[in-house]
C-alpha cells in the first residue's frame, strides 16, 4: 500500500479530533477538569449507638472522678470533737471509781506518825474485797463511839492530827491471836480454815519499841509489816479512827456476823479506835479475833 502525503495528514486530523472528543466528552470527572473530594461519612444507626455509649461512659467516669474528689476532701477534713460528757455522767463515773477502790487506797496512815506505812493486801489471796455496806452495819465499828464514857483506867482518846511524836524510845508488848475461832470452827468460812494457826497465835506476845506520842495503831501497822503479816484497815471519818478489817487474811464476818478484830490494852477494851489510843511505856497490847462482839474475849 502506498502512503501518500494526503493520507498522513488525514490520519493526524482524525487523531486530533478523537483526542478532543475523549478529552471533553468522557464521563470521568478527571477528564472534565474537576476532581472528587473526600466523601462525608454516612451516619448510620450503629455509629449513633456507639457515640451515645461513649458519651454515657465519659459522663460516668467524670461523675466517679468528682465523687472520689469529694471523698478525699471529706477524709482530710478535721473530725468534729466529741461532745463533753455531762455532769451526771461525770458524777456516776466518780462514784463508780470510788466504789471499786481497795480499802488500803481509801485509808491513809495517820498523820501523827512519819514512820507508819500502808500495808497493802497481798495479791491472789482469794480474799474478798471489803464491802462498804457491811462496814456501815458493822457493830464492831459502832463500839468505837467517842460519845461513850471512857472506861476506868483507859486514857482519854488522842486525835491523830493532834499527836506530837518525839524521838524518845519506849517499849510495850504486842500480841495477835485468833484462838476464839478454834472454838467456833463450824461458823468459819471453809476457805479460811487453813489460815487459822493450830494454837490460834498469829503473832506471839513480844516486846517492841515505839516512840513517845505514837498510838496502838502505829505499833500494829509497823510490826505487821516488819514481820510480813497481812493486814488491812479502813479509816472511819465518823469516828476519826482506823478500823482493822483483816489480819493474816482473816476478816470481819469470816466467823459469823458478830465476828471481827478488837483490841485490848492492859486487859481493858477501849471504846474508841486504836489510832486514837495514846501509848505509855510498858503498855500491853492485844489484838484478838472475836466471834461474839467481844463477849468471848
Amino acid at each position: 500500500m502506498k502512503i501518500t502525503k494526503g493520507k498522513i495528514i488525514g490520519a493526524v486530523i482524525i487523531a486530533v479530533v478523537l483526542a478532543a472528543v475523549f478529552r471533553w466528552g468522557g464521563n470521568a470527572p478527571g477528564l472534565q477538569g474537576w476532581s472528587v473530594s473526600n466523601p462525608q461519612p454516612v451516619q448510620t444507626v450503629e455509629n449513633s449507638v456507639n457515640e451515645s455509649a461513649d458519651t454515657a461512659l465519659e459522663k460516668t467516669n467524670e461523675a466517679a472522678k468528682e465523687q472520689e474528689n469529694q471523698t478525699d476532701v471529706a477524709v482530710t477534713e478535721k473530725p468534729e470533737a466529741s461532745p463533753e460528757p455531762s455532769f451526771e455522767n461525770n458524777k456516776v463515773n466518780q462514784q463508780t471509781a470510788e466504789a471499786v477502790k481497795p480499802a488500803e487506797e481509801k485509808g491513809e496512815a495517820p498523820s501523827d506518825s512519819p514512820r507508819s506505812e500502808v500495808i497493802k493486801k497481798p495479791q491472789n489471796t482469794g480474799i474478798r474485797e471489803s464491802k462498804n455496806e457491811e462496814k456501815k452495819k458493822s457493830k464492831l465499828i459502832e463500839m468505837y463511839d467517842s460519845s461513850k464514857q471512857t472506861a476506868e483506867g483507859v486514857p482519854k482518846p488522842q486525835e491523830p492530827e493532834n499527836a506530837v511524836i518525839t524521838d524518845k524510845e519506849m517499849s510495850c508488848t504486842l500480841s495477835v491471836r485468833c484462838d476464839n475461832i478454834l472454838k467456833n470452827m463450824e461458823w468459819l468460812n471453809p476457805e479460811k480454815r487453813e489460815l487459822v494457826p493450830k494454837d490460834g497465835i498469829i503473832f506471839a506476845e513480844k516486846k517492841v519499841t515505839f516512840y513517845e506520842g505514837e498510838s496502838v495503831f502505829n505499833v500494829l501497822l509497823r510490826e505487821m509489816k516488819r514481820n510480813k503479816i497481812h493486814m488491812e484497815y479502813v479509816n472511819t471519818p465518823i469516828y476519826n479512827s482506823a478500823y482493822i478489817e483483816g489480819i493474816n487474811n482473816l476478816y470481819e464476818f469470816d466467823c459469823g456476823e458478830l465476828s471481827g478484830w478488837i483490841y485490848k490494852v492492859n486487859g481493858k477494851k477501849p471504846d474508841y479506835g486504836c489510832s486514837r489510843y495514846p501509848l505509855s511505856d510498858g503498855d500491853r497490847i492485844e489484838f484478838v479475833y472475836t466471834c461474839s462482839l467481844g463477849n468471848d474475849v
